[in-house]
Parts: structure tokens; sequence; C-alpha cells
């Protein structure tokens, strides 16, 4: 049920930042057709993510029925979104366990590359697509992970 609430959201998303930075795809050469798994450990669902610019995947999926994906990255999901946008050292949530990453990792390496790269912020443009509710909800959320100790709470 969460997967179908959110997909809408998630195509939406996808094709914004396709449009506004072409240049992600061409950093990810021959990965643009991996299947990458992102799982925000206290959602209900994971994300399948294929970056191909000619057949674009971002979409929710239940845990139990994700695909086989050549790359997975698990961690709290407001952990991820700062490793979006590069405010968190990814090598460091990696050392410290509070990021797992399996499978390809030159894969991962590129993708976090091509990340690196971007210009601004995709969380801020994300929440920019839906106006003061988004931003609002952003700001909300980035709050309610507020670094008191290591800064992610445990699900």
């Amino acid at each position: 049920m969460a997967c179908t609430v959110v997909q809408p959201l998630l195509s939406r998303i996808v094709r914004r930042i396709a449009q506004e930075h072409p240049s992600l795809f061409a950093r990810l050469g021959a990965h643009q057709s991996t299947d990458f798994l992102i799982d925000p450990v206290e959602l209900p669902f994971a994300l399948h993510l294929r970056p191909d610019p000619q057949a674009l995947i971002f979409r929710a999926v239940p845990r139990d029925a994700a695909p086989d994906a050549g790359a997975t990255i698990r961690g709290q999901f407001l952990l991820l979104l700062e490793l979006l946008d590069s405010e968190q050292d990814g090598d460091a949530a990696f050392f410290s366990r509070d990021l797992e990453v399996s499978g390809d990792t030159e894969a991962i390496v590129r993708l976090r590359n091509a990340l690196d790269d971007i210009d601004g912020s995709i969380a801020e443009d994300t929440a920019a697509m839906f106006g003061k509710p988004g931003r609002a909800i952003l700001s909300r959320l980035r709050r309610s992970y507020s670094d008191d100790t290591k800064g992610y709470p445990q699900p």
C-alpha cells in the first residue's frame, strides 16, 4: 500500500532530476543500467533505481519483493538524504556502520561521484517542487533527526 501511495511522487521527482541534471547520467557510464536498491531502513519500503536515461526507473518496492540489485545501499533515511546532497561523508558513515553497501562497489562509487558533482541540493530542489508544504516537510524531517549523539536513531 505504501509503495502505491508514494509512486506518483517518486516518478515526478526522478523526471525532474533527470531534466535538471542530465550530466548525472553521463558520469555513471556503463553503470546507467545497474539496478540500485536504496533501503531507508525505517521506511516500510525500499527504492529501486535504474539510472538509465532511456529507461529510467525510480520506484518504491516492498523489501520482500525487491528486484535483484547490482548494488545495495542501506541506512537511515536522513543519512541517505544527506549523502545525496554530499552533506555527510559516505566513508565515515560506512566505517561507523551507519551505512551498509553491498554488490558492485564500482557502481556505488560512480553514483557517489556523480552526485558529488551536482551543484545545489537535490533534496532542496525536490522539496521546492512541492512548494511551501514540501520545504516545511524537509525542514521538519531534518529537525526530527537532530544531532544529539550519533545523529541517527536506530529503528
